[in-house]
């Protein structure tokens, strides 16, 4: 068993009681609840990760601490307690990651995790490797009983951010919905229109704190069903 397996056994909680709870996430950020928030704000190890050449070799074995929740092949779980990572963006990854570090996306479960990234390299590294896996077809759908209206409200508000196949935008560091799980995104997204993702894009935020309950959850059915052929698992 290497040291990354060990170090895994050790932050499950169930594996030694009390742990958990050791693992005290960081004071949290000022977050879009704050008058001075800057969405995306360029600066702290974030910065350093993107200057840096990320090492799939290398990600692969930081990986492994990661996939014990998301899985070898970064599926997730269809039930969305984990998302779907396979594919992502590197960039949407490094923001992520360093946002739950620093205390600006309230995450206690993954945060112990992403803390067992030593250095601003390990996370580039991590990120890269992640990007290159395959996003599968077999992710957690809704029930598809309103999905003229999910692609509607989509087209309407979404697409021009997220893209045809749900591909984002790395530049941008707008995430790829393709192959995510309808019950996450529904959790994101409902978070995001009722101030609870600390982390989130403001212009976001007005896009859907219109929506109702309803509205939600039908754009996130639709979008659990968006494919991106060229990250696709063949």
């Amino acid at each position: 068993m290497n040291v990354r397996a060990m170090l895994l056994l050790l932050l499950l909680p169930w594996a030694v009681p009390g742990l958990a709870s050791a693992q005290a996430p960081p004071p949290k950020a000022a977050g879009i609840e704050d008058e001075g928030y800057v969405w995306n704000e360029q600066a702290g190890e974030k910065i350093e990760a993107l200057a840096l050449e990320g090492d799939v070799e290398n990600g692969e074995e930081a990986y492994e601490i990661c996939s014990a929740c998301h899985l070898p092949n970064g599926a997730g779980r269809p039930d969305g307690t984990f998302p779907q990572l396979a594919g992502q963006h590197s960039t949407v990854l490094i923001k992520q990651m360093s946002d739950i570090r620093a205390g600006l996306r309230d995450n206690p479960i993954m945060y112990p995790f992403a803390k067992t990234l030593i250095d601003p390299q390990e996370l580039a590294d991590v990120s890269a490797y992640i990007e290159t896996l395959a996003i599968p077809s077999d992710n957690g759908k809704g029930p598809g009983t309103d999905l003229d209206e999910g692609k509607t409200l989509y087209d309407a508000n979404c697409v021009s951010c997220h893209g045809d196949y749900g591909e984002g935008d790395a530049q941008k560091y707008y995430p790829v919905l393709a192959g995510q799980h309808y019950e996450y995104m529904l959790r994101q997204i409902t978070d995001i229109r009722d101030g609870r993702r600390r982390n989130a894009n403001p212009e976001m935020v007005e896009v859907v704190k219109p929506y109702s309950d309803e509205e939600l959850a039908a754009v996130a059915d639709y979008m659990s069903r968006l494919a991106w052929p060229a990250r696709q698992a063949k």
